[in-house]
């Protein structure tokens, strides 16, 4: 059996039916992060603003390029990222322990590519 532990988890909370995310494309999504201890480490719904990002592209954690692909505007993902696709060895900011595995429930609102 493969270690799971190594693994990036995707699980489909809700599956949407707008538009799927493809590589290059500008996402607007909310998100809560977790630590596996279940400390919230951030969240776009506390800031009250959604966050928007390039998936695909190296621009995010490769826990959210890998992740992400294929999920449809409406719907809400969770991730376990494990450590080597997250922050790996470095400690990123007051929480967020070197060598981490990380968890966010993700809301998709809206997906840009460029041919629109």
């Amino acid at each position: 059996m493969a270690d799971s532990t190594q693994e990036l988890q995707i699980v489909d909370i809700e599956t949407g039916s707008g538009k799927e995310i493809a590589k290059g494309a500008l996402i607007t999504a909310h998100y809560n992060g977790f630590l596996e201890d279940g400390t919230v480490f951030d969240s776009s719904y506390t800031r009250g603003k959604p966050f928007q990002c390039v998936i695909g592209t190296g621009r995010v954690i490769k826990g959210w390029d890998q992740g992400l692909i294929g999920m449809r505007v409406g719907g809400k993902r969770k991730l376990w990222v494990p450590a080597h696709l997250a922050y790996g060895e470095r400690q990123i900011g007051a929480h967020i322990k070197p060598n981490s595995n990380l968890i966010f429930e993700i809301e998709l609102i809206e997906v840009l590519t460029r041919d629109e």
